[in-house]
């Protein structure tokens, strides 16, 4: 991994975690692909290992992103997909090519050919957030409790009641807040 850049929030759900790397949305936005050779570090982490990108690939990525954080967003909170977002994510699961490869373990792993390209791998994000978005996984949209924050998530606990994105960074975070309004409150209590 190239130093100087923000850690990746490596989640469960690849289309999801796409979408956090541009995290704090609503507040200090924290881009964590400023680069083409972000991208590919970020795609090689996920399973996706290209030779390299362009900065056309790269701009191309970032519109998938959005895309499928808009169209997250609206699938949360129960709202009409944006037109324009669906249309994106199609043509970048369309224009993909890759396998789908059971793993001795027993578990699904996409297969870039050895000529693959960045549009391969963004195909295999869109075609997971189609899945994910068209509600065939089992689990839920739900949106970031965190105001700052606000990311689409993919909520697979039993009870689907998760609040935060993550609960290393948007969680504690909030968490903190509220302890240290509590001290403020009670300054005594603590001791």
């Amino acid at each position: 991994m190239r130093a100087g850049f923000p850690d990746f929030r490596l989640g469960n759900v690849l289309a999801t975690s796409f979408t956090g790397t541009l995290s704090e949305r609503h507040g200090d936005a924290v881009e964590r692909i400023p680069t083409p050779h972000r991208l590919v570090d970020w795609l090689a982490v996920n399973g996706l290992a290209v030779d390299s990108c362009t900065t056309a690939q790269l701009d191309l990525a970032r519109e998938l992103r959005e895309s499928i954080h808009a169209a997250a967003t609206a699938a949360a909170i129960q709202d009409a997909l944006p037109a324009s977002a669906v249309q994106v994510i199609n043509e970048c699961s369309a224009q993909g090519r890759a396998a789908a490869i059971l793993t001795p373990e027993g578990k699904r792993r996409w297969q870039l050919s050895s000529a693959s390209c960045v549009e391969d791998a963004l195909g295999v994000i869109a075609a997971d957030a189609i899945s994910v978005i068209a509600g065939e996984r089992d689990g839920k949209l739900a949106l970031c409790a965190s105001p700052t924050c606000q990311a689409a998530f993919f909520d697979t606990s039993q009870s689907r009641t998760r609040k935060w994105c993550d609960m290393n960074t948007c969680g504690n975070r909030q968490k903190k807040a509220r302890f240290h309004a509590g001290q403020r409150k009670n300054p005594g209590s603590a001791e």
